[in-house]
């Protein structure tokens, strides 16, 4: 077998980001149409989450590349 298994690592790895970002926006949609004049008040905290879900992916394609070698 050929290849680098480091690419498969970070396919497995991007799952749960990909995950927990639908999971944010999605919460995010249901408490602006529970509450739309919350919606500007929630509005930061969901592109905090989006920014610290989205670092674990790049941490799992900087370790692909740390770890791969």
């Amino acid at each position: 077998m050929t290849g680098s298994l480091s690419a498969v690592g970070y396919g497995l790895a991007a799952i749960g980001p990909g995950i927990g970002v639908g999971i944010i926006f999605a919460s995010y949609i249901q408490s602006t149409a529970r509450q739309p004049e919350s919606g500007r008040i929630t509005l930061p905290f969901v592109w905090i989450g989006f920014a610290v879900v989205e670092a674990l992916a790049l941490f799992g394609i900087a370790f692909g590349f740390v770890f791969g070698a």
